[in-house]
């Protein structure tokens, strides 16, 4: 029986572990980019529930405005939280991965919510209104939609903590820092979040 040369056995051993290593970090970073992109899909559901919200705003105001003409001030401060909202439904994915940004984010997002709430409240003081047909649609799309938000802002923690996960373990950390895959921002509760507000209707 022939005997291989030892270049040739150390070569063969050699290229068996460089291919292993290039199979295990392609693998790697393949599993990264598909994270990646899981944790954008969310983030676009969570923007497209955001939307819906604030397509919803303007029916439901006109409605409350037809019986509440007095309460300007409530009004106002809907258009304001909804004019500040309007700019920064759609946002780059950048901002994932800056926790400033997407407090600013979650912050304009939240004022709308409470103009929202207070908007709500004001229905209170009329009867006739939360009697309207009209009203009581567009009330149940808004709650599906704050649902919807909900549900969607979860899914998008869930992903993101499976991405920050897989970003932050070793040794996959080593092949997300080369491939400049930065931890994702979580949704957190507001302030105002602690203690719910008592709307009955």
């Amino acid at each position: 029986m022939k005997k291989f040369p030892k270049w040739l056995v150390a070569l063969i051993i050699v290229l068996v572990c460089v291919l292993c290593i290039f199979s295990c970090c392609k693998n790697t970073y393949n599993s990264l980019v598909n994270l990646d992109e899981g944790v954008s899909e969310q983030w676009a559901e969570v923007q497209n529930q955001y939307q819906r919200r604030l397509d919803l705003i303007p029916n439901l105001v006109s409605t409350v405005k037809g019986y509440a003409k007095h309460e300007s001030d409530v009004f106002t401060q809907i258009s304001e939280a909804r004019a500040s909202a309007g700019g920064q439904i759609n946002i780059s994915d950048e901002v994932l991965s800056d926790p400033e940004a997407f407090a600013r984010y979650q912050q304009v997002q939240d004022n709308l919510g409470s103009s929202l709430q207070r908007l709500l409240v004001v229905t209170e003081n009329y009867p006739e209104l939360k009697a309207d047909q009209n009203f009581l649609s567009l009330q149940d799309q808004l709650e599906g939609t704050e649902n919807r938000i909900t549900v969607a802002r979860q899914r998008y923690n869930d992903v993101a903590r499976k991405y920050n996960t897989k970003v932050r373990s070793f040794p996959t950390n080593i092949i997300a820092n080369m491939g400049g895959f930065e931890k994702k921002t979580y949704f957190a509760a507001s302030a105002e979040a602690q203690s719910a507000p008592k709307v009955e209707f």
